[in-house]
């Protein structure tokens, strides 16, 4: 008698309550999905047959060297596997029971549950779309979905839990609107939230945020003192090497713009220790920090220490990892690389680079890029006399322009920056 191979619906259906499927959908993470349901016993011949793509394209996809983008194979994937619909952004299915016999999505889910997909969304749109837009939206659903609960008897640790990572978010969206000091209010009351919850993870998640806005604003003390703070909580929780490698990369931001630089570079090698150990534990919670992540900090760090060839490395490394989902990231990355090139009077490398940068999206209403490219352009100003700086700064301030118009109701139109 041969061997029954796995129903890939059925290990669906039991994993709708799952959170790492959850998050995969939400994050449109078809890579992640396959590589859950192999580990489930779905082998990769059958997921590529039900899916209607070869076993070379479904690897691809499982070992990230590409993704999953046209809006025909994101419905081919939900229908052959039974996701439901709103997992993944489409309108319901065939297959779906009518929504009028049905309970909402909403309602299908535990309470954390949904808080993770909210969650998961607006991440994933903050990190294409920036955080200018998107903020007022996150603090409207905290106000409307979230604080009601607090008070709720039932709702218990998880509810402060999904309340300090919403508002982190909204921390992290107010700064990208550049209203810092609003962003430190949100970091302060999220790090109480997630004290409360009992999530000592969390907790030193958004210490590190804290860490981060603190060097953001020129605070070097205020940046060591949180780095501390989470590294304090860190080795009283369950052991995860990405939110070590992010304190330990805070700490050393802290220390080499102080210029300590033994003690900078011993954290950032510990940065490095931290990241390629591997995780012993996953948290649903806490936003990613990876290779490229790591590349972009050591970059800044190795820039304040002098040490101006490895950080260009760094910066180019950066880049080269950065996925072009990731828009804001990536055009920061680029604006480091650009500002490196011009350090070293490489006008031709940085012009190449401030290309890249003038195909940004329109869409991404971040005022923290914005401001890093006037930085930018206020580095090659003094060169103009360099034909091509002359060309680029042309088309530069008529790009700017066009972004300008765009985010007119974020930024004055002067273009001051928003207190």
């Amino acid at each position: 008698m041969g061997h029954q191979e796995t129903d890939p619906r059925e290990v669906v259906a039991g994993l709708l309550d799952d959170t790492r499927l959850l998050n995969a959908c939400a994050e449109r993470d078809m890579g992640l999905l396959f590589r859950l349901l192999n580990h489930r016993g779905v082998s990769t011949r059958r997921l590529a047959a039900a899916i209607g793509i070869t076993q070379g394209r479904l690897y691809d996809y499982m070992n990230g060297k590409s993704r999953v983008e046209k809006l025909v194979l994101f419905e081919q994937i939900a229908d052959a596997l039974h996701i439901p619909g709103h997992l993944l952004g489409l309108a319901q299915r065939s297959w779906e029971p009518a929504a009028e016999a049905t309970q909402a999505p909403q309602d299908r889910l535990d309470p954390d549950s949904g808080d993770l997909l909210a969650m998961n969304a607006f991440r994933s749109a903050d990190r294409q779309a920036g955080g200018g837009r998107l903020y007022q939206a996150v603090v409207r659903h905290l106000g409307a979905h979230v604080a009601p609960r607090l008070v709720d008897a039932d709702g218990g640790p998880r509810i402060f839990a999904a309340a300090a990572a919403l508002t982190e978010m909204a921390g992290w969206m107010a700064h990208d609107s550049g209203k810092n000091g609003l962003a430190a209010q949100h970091f302060t009351r999220a790090f109480s939230l997630a004290r409360a919850s009992g999530d000592l993870p969390l907790a030193a998640h958004v210490a590190a945020s804290s860490s981060h806005l603190a060097l953001q604003i020129g605070e070097a003390g205020q940046a060591v003192h949180w780095a501390r703070t989470g590294f304090e909580l860190v080795r009283r929780g369950p052991r995860i090497p990405a939110l070590a490698a992010r304190l330990y990369a805070m700490q050393a931001r802290a220390l080499a713009s102080a210029l300590q630089r033994t003690s900078a570079h011993r954290a950032l090698e510990g940065a490095h220790d931290a990241l390629v150990a591997g995780a012993d534990d996953e948290h649903p919670w806490l936003s990613p920090f990876d290779e490229a992540a790591l590349a972009s900090e050591s970059a800044l760090i190795l820039r304040d220490l002098g040490q101006q060839v490895q950080a260009l490395s760094c910066a180019k490394n950066a880049v080269r990892l950065r996925e072009e989902c990731r828009t804001r990231s990536l055009a920061l990355s680029r604006i480091t690389l650009a500002g490196m090139h011009v350090q070293r009077r490489e006008f031709d490398e940085a012009i190449q680079v401030g290309n890249d940068l003038l195909g940004t999206s329109l869409a991404l209403a971040s005022v923290r890029v914005l401001q890093q490219l006037d930085a930018l352009r206020g580095h090659l100003a003094p060169h103009r006399t360099h034909a091509p700086v002359r060309e680029y700064l042309e088309r530069f301030d008529d790009a700017r322009r066009a972004r300008m118009l765009v985010m007119a109701d974020i930024v004055p139109p002067e273009g001051g920056a928003p207190t």
